[in-house]
């Protein structure tokens, strides 16, 4: 873990953020920036986006403070901005959080470039589209790559990032550096993948889930609670692979791969098929309708995020480091 040295001097050198986009991830982001003392300016051209994000502050403040971040106050340091060249021209670094459409992304960035000081950092939240594609209308790649949240960004740690084919080595440091800087979990990826690592998982556990009650073997309330009461509490403290290593006693993932190795293979080789057509779909709708469905999700909202910083404070306990 960084210094306390290291992490203000990533943070000065990254004083200003310009945050693209406002939904649901950029104000996530931008409150996460604000209560780390940058200065956050927006550019988002949907009508009513001050009052959109200034209310976003106000529902991810208790989180904050449950995360031991300041949270009033915040807009002091927040400025709005619709034209993008004014919006970029003072940024030390760019959080875009744009539609996941290339064609905008890469105009956008190409307009970006134009403007933005060459020191800038550039990166993108996206969770579908690689900065090599990105950057494809950009004559200087070196500073752009993906910086790519787990939602929401001011709570979970993690963050993918994934250089382009063009991003300086140097640049992925830095962004390991700012991120690490606001307590995050950065892990770069060796290489780009549609869909990344965390999406791509949780793609694959969802694609089982639908299955399962395709089937008919559980109702999504079961799968739920088969899921909390078991893989979803051992991965909250131990991953797959070291979950399996001490799963396979004294010799670990050795004795695990070769007392269960074949079998894991050939089921690896059988892919049940799912066709998440309108009836499946409406199945999901009403037994999650009739079940947590009846709960506001505001509610839900607070219970999950109050639970998960509690989660958070004894994972930190346990590797002694505090906050995220």
């Amino acid at each position: 873990m960084p210094s306390s040295a290291d992490r203000a001097a990533a943070l000065n050198r990254y004083r200003n953020v310009c945050v693209i986009g406002a939904g649901v991830i950029g104000s996530s982001w931008a409150a996460l920036f604000l209560a780390h003392g940058l200065n956050v300016l927006i550019n988002d051209p949907q009508p009513g986006i001050e009052a959109t994000v200034k209310d976003a502050l106000i529902k991810i403040g208790p989180t904050l403070l449950k995360l031991g971040l300041p949270h009033e106050g915040l807009e002091r340091n927040l400025r709005f901005e619709p034209d993008l060249a004014r919006a970029v021209a003072g940024a030390d670094l760019v959080q875009e959080n744009g539609p996941e459409k290339p064609e905008w992304k890469q105009q956008l960035w190409a307009r970006i470039e134009a403007t933005v000081p060459k020191h800038a950092l550039l990166l993108s939240s996206s969770s579908a589209r690689p900065a090599t594609e990105q950057a494809k209308e950009m004559k200087d790649a070196s500073r752009l790559l993906v910086g790519h949240p787990f939602n929401p960004p001011h709570l979970i740690p993690l963050v993918e990032i994934v250089p382009g084919e063009r991003t300086d080595p140097a640049a992925t440091a830095d962004a390991v550096a700012f991120y690490e800087a606001l307590g995050k979990v950065p892990r770069v990826l060796k290489k780009e993948i549609q869909g990344f690592v965390a999406n791509r998982l949780q793609r694959a556990i969802m694609r089982e889930a639908c299955y399962l009650v395709q089937e008919g073997v559980v109702t999504v309330d079961e799968l739920d609670d088969v899921v909390t009461s078991s893989i979803g509490l051992r991965w909250a403290v131990n991953g797959p692979f070291s979950s399996f290593h001490m799963g396979g006693g004294p010799n670990g993932l050795e004795s695990f791969f070769q007392h269960l190795g074949k079998n894991m293979a050939a089921s690896f080789k059988v892919i049940p098929q799912v066709d998440l057509d309108e009836a499946l779909q409406r199945k999901i709708i009403d037994q999650a309708a009739a079940s947590f469905g009846k709960t506001p999700i505001p509610r839900m909202e607070r219970e999950r995020d109050d639970t998960q910083v509690a989660l958070l404070h004894v994972l930190a306990a346990r590797n002694g480091r505090n906050g995220t």
